[in-house]
């Protein structure tokens, strides 16, 4: 499909899972009511509860087999934010995201590589890796949706990452997020059209918004970025839902107006590797 509507999913999740997985579904049916053919979440978007989710399984687990569900009932693809899951090798849980099809068919699943570990200006200090086990692939997907490329939330900052997706066939890019207010303000917009840019693709961010458990505000600022790096949709403050178009055919124009991933000088790149 060539064109149609994405709904980007703004939740404020807190530490009832039942409640979370109920306005999930219910921002589901919202979003097909909308028209839309895809709904992306943000990160943890089924349980926050002070950083000790307990893991599921992916895909087997309640929340992936409720989002498998649902697309079934609504024939819509499901981009499945991120939830914690359990690690058989060790305590440390991985961050995960999986993207379902309309037959509610895992086809894609990608392990948060960065881990969030950073003193923040207002002196908190956020140590991601005391609890979860990053993920060692790069994950693309090729779709009838299109190609797309997988990351989650703190991924945003490393732009290697997303040249590897682009440079593997990606023309969207997923970025649901738990930005905190201090650094979402002034970081979290610029970083999604620069990567949208830089790319020549759709980015698509859901972001989680509130007061969590021991942390500060979650920023919010669901959106979704086309190509040329203008917001072609943007949730309000609170929970709610934003809905935007992916045109791949303007995707296309635009990588042939401006062709920067061809005019790419990679014999000269190694230097800059490591």
């Amino acid at each position: 499909m060539r064109k149609y509507l994405m709904a980007v999913i703004q939740m404020d999740t807190r530490d009832n899972k039942d409640a979370n997985l109920k306005a999930a579904c219910d921002f589901i049916d919202e979003a097909a009511s909308k028209g839309a053919k895809f709904v992306s979440f943000p990160e943890v978007f089924n349980v926050i509860d002070e950083g000790q989710e307990a893991p599921e399984l992916v895909p087997e687990g309640r929340t992936i087999s409720l989002m498998a569900e649902k697309a079934r009932r609504h024939n819509l693809w499901i981009h499945c934010g991120s939830i914690a899951e359990v690690n058989p090798e060790g305590d440390r849980k991985f961050n995960t995201t999986a993207v379902l099809n309309p037959r509610g068919e895992m086809v894609a699943k990608y392990r948060k590589l960065h881990t969030f570990d950073i003193t923040l200006p207002d002196g908190s200090v956020a140590e991601e890796s005391a609890r979860i086990k990053p993920g060692r692939e790069m994950v693309t997907v090729g779709t009838e949706m299109g190609c797309l490329g997988l990351s989650i939330c703190y991924d945003i900052r490393f732009p290697e990452l997303y040249r590897y997706l682009t440079l593997h066939g990606a023309q969207i890019l997923f970025a649901p997020a738990n930005f905190r207010m201090a650094t979402g303000k002034d970081h979290w917009e610029a970083l999604l059209r620069a990567r949208a840019i830089e790319n020549t693709c759709y980015v698509v961010a859901a972001g989680q918004y509130g007061k969590k458990h021991g942390t500060s505000d979650s920023f919010g600022g669901s959106m979704i970025v086309d190509p040329w790096g203008t917001v072609v949709a943007r949730a309000s403050e609170g929970a709610g839902i934003a809905v935007g178009e992916i045109d791949l055919e303007y995707l296309d124009k635009v990588r042939a107006h401006l062709p920067s991933l061809k005019n790419r000088r990679a014999d000269v790149y190694d230097t800059v590797r490591k």
